[in-house]
């Protein structure tokens, strides 16, 4: 797995470099101090993993995500940062972050994490999950009132998306193609008018369709 580090310290940068290095299967392909770096640099070095710190000079983190996303790129972005505020939290995560960990994290939990989101998983952690459902119970929620128009095999998926599988178990598990599964998985956001893997686990959570 290629890695892009982003972060505004460099103790950090050198501390996470230092630890993934010795993984077999994780190479640090380079490195950026702020947003609008780590937007260019993913974009040149084209790392299947970016771990992004938030709170950065210049153009932040939630920034970058934005950037990221409206370029398509497919990097998978792995927020690592000591801020749990909701504030900070949910707006991440909105941006198209993977996951979330934070910056004590066990340094096998990180590499574990980074092998997650890698694989296509979603990182909620309980009250990262908690923060998102009662913030958006707040404002309204995205896809409600919907459920019907899903068909059970849809149904299906989107348990196992928010059971935290990636497209390539969802589909070991019902017996089918991943190109099938990437389908059903399109056809669920269309459907409920979501943006992501995050906001679809969200909503089954919500809905009652995880076990």
């Amino acid at each position: 797995m290629r890695v892009l580090l982003v972060d505004d310290h460099q103790v950090v940068r050198r501390g996470l470099r230092t630890f993934l290095e010795v993984q077999d299967d994780i190479e640090v392909v380079g490195e950026a101090a702020d947003g609008a770096e780590g937007v260019a640099r993913t974009e040149e070095l084209r790392p299947d993993v970016v771990l992004m710190d938030v709170k950065m000079p210049g153009t932040d983190g939630i920034e970058a995500l934005r950037r990221l996303r409206g370029l398509g790129n497919p990097a998978r972005v792995l927020i690592v940062t000591s801020f749990t505020e909701q504030r900070t939290v949910v707006p991440a995560l909105r941006a198209g972050a993977a996951g979330y960990v934070y910056k004590d994290v066990d340094p096998d939990a990180l590499a574990g994490a980074i092998r997650s989101v890698h694989a296509g998983h979603v990182l909620l952690q309980p009250e990262v999950a908690g923060a998102l459902l009662s913030q958006e119970e707040a404002n309204g929620a995205s896809g409600g009132g919907r459920s019907g128009s899903l068909t059970e095999r849809e149904r299906e998926v989107l348990g196992l998306i928010a059971d935290g599988r990636s497209n390539r178990e969802i589909a070991r598990a019902l017996v089918l193609s991943e190109k099938t599964v990437k389908t059903h998985v399109s056809n669920i956001l269309m459907k409920l008018d979501l943006a992501d893997r995050t906001q679809a686990a969200l909503w089954a959570v919500r809905h009652g369709l995880t076990d």
